[in-house]
């Protein structure tokens, strides 16, 4: 019987093919993710309209995402992409500490990071969002093999 995997990676290599990219995730933290999706803080809420339905460009994102023992606020498996909104509860002592170990066990599953405070989402979502196509024209600039969108042109002013 062949190896699938071996075949799997000789089809993406001979025609430059996104190799999936699949992250484990504790599935004891699904329902909490569940009941986060529907208690979103006013930023989440604000940053997830100009997500969802593929509004940023055609791309999917998930919102409360379940990686690894960890739940991401947002994310978006093309970029391996992670956006954290730090709120009120990032102003308690220890909390900084436990993100930034949090960030960096992710950081090392091949998850990359953009973080943003709940007041960016509130006050400045323009620069969120210009701040957000930065760090994406940065990933696909890097990683060739990210499947585009149907359409989607790399000759947006952002993207060059």
């Amino acid at each position: 019987m062949p190896n699938t995997n071996l075949t799997l990676l000789y089809l993406t290599k001979q025609y430059n093919l996104a190799v999936p990219k699949i992250i484990p995730y504790n599935k004891n933290l699904t329902a909490l993710a569940r009941k986060l999706r529907k208690d979103m803080t006013f930023g989440e809420v604000l940053l997830w309209n100009e997500l969802k339905d593929d509004k940023f460009y055609g791309f999917d994102f998930d919102r409360q995402r379940c990686i690894d023992n960890y739940i991401v606020d947002f994310y978006c498996k093309d970029f391996m992409l992670a956006i954290e909104i730090d709120g009120m509860s990032h102003n308690f002592e220890g909390a900084f500490e436990k993100d930034e170990i949090r960030q960096s066990k992710l950081e090392s599953l091949g998850v990359k990071f953009i973080r943003f405070s709940e007041g960016e989402m509130k006050y400045d979502m323009q620069n969120v969002i210009r701040a957000l196509e930065t760090r994406v024209a940065e990933i696909i600039k890097q990683d060739k093999t990210i499947r585009l969108p149907k359409g989607f042109e790399l000759s947006f002013g952002w993207i060059e």
